[in-house]
């Protein structure tokens, strides 16, 4: 969505997705990651650095336990460089056969397997999956599938293809398609043959909105940010709801059953004598970006990954990220967005239970509840697991197990869940 601003043009919205940055091309997924609270007109950094890549696979049976593996895993971010390693690299081959099998045991095998994947980063889950499958499913599968990757980087374009090229025969079910995944223009037509789309540690990064109600009763506001008189703070400022995007979600969320006519005498009374302010923040990236997959593909299955929670925010608000920037190799969040300027990371948690109603409203079920008469019944089967009951089921935790029985992949990822969706026999 493009900035907005008034006649003035002095306010703009605080809303995630809707200011204009630029972030570095190495990290950027396949849509436009958008967060900075520079003004339009500048260049503010997203992030800085580059993807982690593993020259070659840990040998997790080889190390002792824990201890053993924090010190292999410092090792490794001090020779690299790099600030963070994705769990599908560090886990490689593993973590992708893991999805790969969960494809497979869940797939429709009679028609050509065709897979998307969002922000495929450097590749690796793309060769992980299609060495799986390679190796694993009958030739056919292998030999008639397809996988695309939708990249908007061409810098990870060119990575991810040498990556899945290092087996001569992958090259043939592998492309980029080198577009903004939450452009509906560039899907094409609507596609009616079964699918997948994978997105790994997609969902924490894309854009957000924010929305404020001054007691438990008011109603919910935008936050739109505008600048000082001085020009060089930035404050808040709050209008009527009006985005779509926001609406739909304030829907979906039934946050509006709290006004005032669905509010006792007593609950009213309270709040004005004890007013709770309210801050929400809103995944409106998500939702828009469900919104297209299901225009473009609504016969896909979907399996998604990502943070469910995330330590130490000091941001206020329901679902508020972790916004922070690293100085002489020392890391410091903020407690509040609008200071962040310039080089900063953010990071949303997902919520996964919000997350299966956008998903059940996009693909039109949860809208024709309101209709009383619908008997139509559901049309995705949805489930959300934690990555260890995931990788328990589909994947071989005995291969990133330490000697000891310390399983880094179960054991340190707790704030980590995946998500699949599949339609049911409802779709038309």
């Amino acid at each position: 969505m493009l900035p907005r601003s008034n006649s003035s043009g002095k306010l703009f919205p605080f809303i995630f997705n809707k200011l204009k940055v630029t972030p570095n091309e190495p990290f950027a997924p396949s849509f436009q990651a958008l967060f900075s609270t520079r003004i339009v007109g500048e260049k503010p950094i997203l992030r800085s650095g580059a993807v982690g890549v593993l020259e070659r696979s840990i040998k997790f049976n080889q190390l002792e336990g824990r201890k053993a593996y924090m010190k292999h895993l410092d090792k490794i971010y001090k020779q690299s460089g790099i600030a963070w390693f994705t769990p599908v690299e560090l886990f490689k081959p593993w973590y992708a056969q893991g999805i790969a099998e969960a494809i497979l045991r869940t797939a429709n095998l009679s028609v050509p397997l065709k897979i998307y994947e969002i922000g495929g980063g450097s590749g690796t889950c793309a060769k992980g999956i299609l060495d799986y499958i390679m190796l694993n499913a009958p030739p056919r599968i292998y030999n008639n599938m397809t996988y695309i990757s939708v990249e908007i980087s061409p810098t990870l374009a060119e990575i991810q293809k040498q990556t899945v090229g290092e087996v001569c025969s992958h090259l043939s079910k592998f492309k980029v398609e080198h577009r903004d995944a939450m452009d509906r223009s560039g899907w094409g037509d609507v596609e009616q043959q079964p699918c997948w789309v994978i997105m790994l540690e997609v969902l924490d990064n894309l854009p957000h909105d924010l929305i404020y109600s001054e007691s438990q009763v008011s109603p919910w506001m935008e936050v739109w940010v505008e600048k000082q008189l001085d020009g060089e703070g930035l404050s808040e400022l709050y209008k009527p709801l009006q985005d779509s995007l926001i609406k739909h979600c304030v829907e979906i969320l039934e946050l509006d059953k709290n006004d005032t006519k669905r509010s006792s005498i007593v609950s009213k009374a309270w709040s004005k004598l004890f007013p709770k302010p309210r801050r929400c923040w809103l995944p409106t990236g998500s939702m828009k970006l469900l919104e297209v997959l299901h225009a473009a593909l609504p016969k896909m299955s979907l399996i998604a990954s990502d943070f469910s929670f995330l330590p130490d925010v000091k941001v206020p608000g329901e679902r508020a990220p972790l916004v922070s920037t690293k100085k002489d190799g020392q890391s410091s969040d903020y407690s509040n967005y609008l200071d962040a300027k310039g080089d900063a990371d953010i990071f949303f948690p997902t919520d996964f239970w919000l997350l299966e109603r956008i998903d059940h409203y996009c693909s039109g079920w949860l809208k024709l509840q309101k209709d009383k008469s619908s008997l139509q019944g559901r049309k995705r089967r949805t489930i959300t697991l934690d990555t260890s009951s995931f990788m328990e089921e589909f994947g071989l935790p005995s291969k990133t197990r330490t000697k000891d029985g310390y399983n880094p992949l179960l054991d340190d990822f707790k704030n980590t869940k995946f998500y699949l969706s599949v339609p049911t026999h409802n779709i038309k």
